[in-house]
């Protein structure tokens, strides 16, 4: 497989109403075909700041993938078949708490996986690896983002952790109500398993969860529906355009420093003389670092 041309080092996915990134310079859309299948939408590749930024709509233009239907194997291959380290991920959450209100903005230090029909690694078929997701996102980048947000004034919360249910219906108000018992800060249906992804390719990861509503359980407030989301995403797709936009003037472009970055290392556990090649072939973005492809 050929890499392609374009070269990017900061990666954007976009959530539920975030479809475009506006600040990009000299813009122009690429497909990439991935051995994982393909990708939600084209890549839209341009500069910012200085910086080659590549930006993925993960729902698809026109929101056409619900949260189990988005390939996100493909979609993280193909950032990664483009050099990106550094993966800004912007999503729509809703609050499980009193203290997060609507519009404001979590970034989110764990993650609880409650999904069940999703492909959340690329090591199978003869190839095993076993990552660390203690500290499921990049410590880093979410100190950027955080301090970032305060200086704008955004109502920001740094840390909290984000519960990921398969969806595509909400939850019912006697699981929104269980959900709170655990002391779950937001509620959503897609990063944990982008932070997994990310982590298996060395990926620096932070997510943006831009708050829509607070579910269903706070009697003084709508119940969520889709009226509600749309209204609260277009008050928070400028405040992401606008985050996004100082974040990458702010990333330091020297990642070595980062432990994201080898979290690879140490964690294969086959042997290497008998992992197929065709598999070794298939992973060769990832593991060649690592493993010999001969």
């Amino acid at each position: 497989m050929e890499k392609p041309l374009q070269n990017a080092d900061i990666g954007v996915i976009g959530g539920s109403g975030f479809y475009n990134l506006i600040s990009l310079n000299n813009a122009e859309y690429i497909d990439i075909e991935t051995p994982f299948g393909q990708p939600s939408e084209k890549f839209l590749i341009g500069n910012m700041k200085g910086r080659s930024i590549t930006f993925l709509s993960r729902h698809g233009i026109g929101h056409r993938f619900s949260p189990s239907e988005v390939n996100y194997r493909a979609n993280l291959y193909a950032l990664k078949l483009l050099g990106v380290k550094q993966l800004i991920s912007v999503n729509a959450v809703g609050s499980l708490t009193e203290g997060i209100a609507p519009t404001s903005l979590v970034i989110p230090d764990q993650f609880v996986d409650h999904t069940h029909k999703r492909e959340s690694t690329f090591f199978e078929d003869g190839i095993v690896a076993h990552v660390s997701m203690a500290e499921p996102t990049c410590s880093c980048l979410s100190k950027i983002a955080y301090e970032t947000a305060r200086h704008v004034g955004l109502d920001v919360h740094s840390g909290g952790t984000y519960l990921n249910i398969e969806g595509p219906q909400f939850s019912t108000r006697a699981e929104s109500e269980l959900y709170r018992k655990f002391q779950f800060s937001v509620i959503g249906m897609t990063q944990a398993i982008e932070s997994k992804l990310a982590r298996e390719m060395e990926m620096c990861f932070v997510s943006l969860s831009f708050v829509a509503d607070y579910d269903c359980w706070h009697k003084d407030f709508e119940s969520v529906s889709v009226e509600l989301i749309i209204d609260n995403l277009e008050k928070n797709t400028e405040n992401a355009n606008h985050l996004v936009s100082l974040l990458v003037e702010k990333l330091n472009s020297r990642e070595d420093r980062c432990e994201c970055q080898s979290s690879l290392e140490n964690t294969f556990i086959t042997d290497p003389g008998l992992m197929p090649r065709k598999t070794k072939e298939k992973l060769a973005p990832i593991i060649s670092k690592y493993i010999s492809l001969d």
